[in-house]
């Protein structure tokens, strides 16, 4: 549920590093579980600066409206464009094709500050 690969935030957001200062962001399985249906998704556009811990876009479902905070602080260089058509992508695979955001990391230190799946697990499931 958790994939090994990727670190993770308190706030439910994980990071999958593409190269030493590059990262796919998303939201994890337990967040996409917590909010039901996405029904919509607002993402920066390509060239924004996003800051670790600050919110970086919107996700709203039928349940909720909540922020979307960014793992790293850097440059978005690519967005996920079909969540805008099918957001729902995000529930049937927060890990692989729901992924929202890649970022050019301003320091490739960072990502170590994240934590591994095995806490992120603890911290979801007690």
């Amino acid at each position: 549920m958790y994939p090994k690969d990727l670190k993770y935030n308190e706030e439910h957001t994980w990071l999958r590093l593409e190269g030493p200062a590059k990262g796919r962001v998303g939201i994890t399985q337990f967040a996409q579980e917590q909010l039901k249906e996405v029904v919509f998704i607002e993402l920066p556009e390509t060239g924004t600066e996003v800051v670790r811990m600050d919110p970086f876009g919107v996700i709203e479902s039928v349940k909720a409206t909540n922020d979307l905070y960014s793992p790293v602080t850097g440059i978005v260089t690519a967005v996920n464009e079909a969540l805008k058509d099918d957001p729902g992508i995000v529930n049937r695979d927060p890990y692989g094709e729901g992924w929202m955001i890649v970022v050019e990391l301003s320091d490739p230190t960072e990502p170590e500050s994240l934590m591994p799946a095995d806490e992120y697990k603890v911290l979801v499931e007690g």
